[in-house]
């Protein structure tokens, strides 16, 4: 494990069947108890269960998150790409990064639920269309953070003399999170644009995905030490020792960046026990 690459711990609420006063508490259980990082996620529909169900729009709770979330980072575990214009995802992320004081840790994906799609009227494409789009958002986004005037022209997206002001605080622009393990084109991305790598699965699948961002850092020149790791594990209320456990086998791995994600029906509970019997005997 780099020695640059220290432990840190965030906690997840996602804002389906929940409520806004039960995501407000969980965001100040995080800040307060002293995780490193608070976040949420960006569907349209409840994912994994009733998708008739309460969910809130992600970008809108992070604006919240910056304002009631006072020491800890945030950011939202992953946008959907396809949900937005990157241009527009950009000016969003620099507002919220600006709200926060230069505390947002910028998450993308490159959306799967198909439904969320369908239903209103997004072009759903094909694994390696959507994850394409995600890698020429990635450079135009970069481009509008970093560039006084942008030019683009790319299979998917254009920008001709762009300008985006004010550019974010963090300078060269907000940690970059993708979400993902494709072996032939989100790795290669994770590996072009990634400050943070997101991936989920057991510890042998993911000794294996880190031998293959390997083989891609070493095809596109980047030192694979340069990027953190990062998995997310739900939290079981019954065994938070366990948790313990697999967070200590995941960091063992090399993945710092984890997340322990509290889910309803008693969401401020459990982020509670995750304050007291998890975050305290995570060796940072």
């Amino acid at each position: 494990m780099p020695d640059d690459h220290p432990i840190r711990l965030g906690i997840k609420l996602s804002p389906q069947h929940c409520t806004i006063d039960e995501l407000r508490a969980v965001w100040r259980i995080g800040d307060e108890a002293g995780f490193d990082h608070v976040w949420g996620f960006d569907h349209f529909a409840p994912i994994f269960s009733d998708v008739k169900g309460t969910m809130y729009e992600g970008w809108m709770l992070l604006a919240a998150m910056a304002e009631v979330i006072e020491r800890a980072r945030i950011g939202l575990m992953v946008t959907g790409n396809t949900y937005r214009h990157p241009a527009v995802l950009a000016k969003m992320a620099t507002t919220v990064d600006h709200l926060s004081g230069g505390r947002l840790e910028f998450g993308l994906g490159a959306a799967w639920a198909e439904i969320e799609h369908t239903m209103l009227g997004i072009p759903f494409y094909t694994v390696g269309q959507r994850i394409r789009r995600m890698d020429e958002a990635l450079q135009v986004i970069r481009k509008l953070w970093t560039e006084d005037e942008a030019d683009f022209d790319g299979r998917y997206y254009q920008l001709n003399k762009a300008v985006s002001n004010p550019k974010p605080i963090q300078q060269p622009h907000p940690p970059i999170w993708i979400g993902g393990s494709g072996e032939k084109l989100t790795l290669r991305a994770v590996a072009m644009h990634a400050d943070v790598w997101n991936a989920g699965g057991d510890i042998e699948t993911l000794r294996h995905k880190v031998s293959v961002l390997e083989q891609h850092c070493e095809a596109v020149g980047r030192d694979p030490h340069e990027i953190r790791r990062s998995t997310q594990l739900w939290l079981d209320p019954k065994e938070p020792s366990a948790m313990v456990e697999k967070l200590d086998q995941y960091a063992a791995e090399g993945f710092t960046e984890n997340i322990v994600i509290v889910v309803p029906p008693n969401p401020v509970a459990a982020a509670e026990l995750a304050a007291t019997e998890v975050l305290p005997r995570i060796a940072r």
